[in-house]
């Protein structure tokens, strides 16, 4: 899974930039993963837990599950694409997800994006979508945002840390809706959070395929917890 990318002008950042942007509508806004189920049952209510579920539970989550799906999403996307590969990552992106808000909000998103990418971009995303359409794979955000990536000719580098930035700001996002945190803080901690991209980088790129997978019952739980909570500014 060696870095290559089929566009050397900056015309990938600039579309890379363009799905990271809140404008992009993947609908990822109305989502805090998890996170209002946590500030309701008073887990985190403050910056110094909050730093501790981005910082040690969300991000390392992340460079066991969705990165290293990304990273062979993006591999098997390449020429000539396996298209049997990205079924079965479809499948194994969805399943990592331990609770059923969890996993129905990444393949919203995840479907959102495909269809957007395949609208604005064309060639393997266009394919991508109408495969997925059609075989009924479920569409996880990190696998679509890798077809994207090769849609657009971004580096496999690139997409992971665009998965960084965009998990990490949209938790950071919720946050201040739901604490008293402001933003000169809340920017302090997505700067936290992108600090660590070379580490969760590697670790996503080592990471063998039967290591895949995270488990963390507190999450999963207040999860559970928040799809029959009886207020909610978020859908997960």
């Amino acid at each position: 899974m060696g870095t290559t990318t089929t566009d050397l002008s900056p015309l990938w950042v600039a579309r890379l930039l363009q799905a990271s942007d809140s404008l992009y509508p993947t609908g990822a806004y109305a989502h805090s993963f998890g996170l209002e189920g946590l500030t309701q049952e008073g887990s985190v209510a403050a910056l110094p837990a909050l730093r501790e579920f981005v910082l040690d539970h969300a991000l390392p989550a992340l460079a066991a599950t969705d990165l290293p799906v990304a990273a062979r999403a993006w591999a098997a996307a390449g020429e000539p694409v396996d298209w049997n590969r990205l079924r079965r990552l479809c499948q194994l992106g969805s399943a990592l997800r331990g609770a059923r808000e969890l996993r129905e909000g990444s393949e919203a998103i995840g479907r959102q994006r495909a269809a957007l990418a395949a609208r604005l971009h064309g060639g393997v995303a266009a394919e991508f979508e109408r495969r997925a359409l059609a075989g009924g794979w479920p569409t996880p955000g990190c696998v679509s945002a890798a077809i994207e990536a090769r849609a657009i000719g971004a580096p496999l580098e690139a997409v992971l840390a665009g998965l960084i930035y965009s998990t990490a700001a949209g938790l950071v996002s919720s946050a201040v809706k739901l604490l008293r945190l402001g933003q000169n803080a809340a920017q302090g901690l997505l700067a936290e959070a992108l600090n660590r991209v070379p580490v969760l980088t590697a670790a996503a790129l080592a990471a063998g395929e039967d290591e895949l997978g995270s488990f963390n019952p507190w999450w999963d739980i207040a999860s559970a917890r928040h799809e029959a909570a009886d207020f909610r500014l978020f859908i997960s």
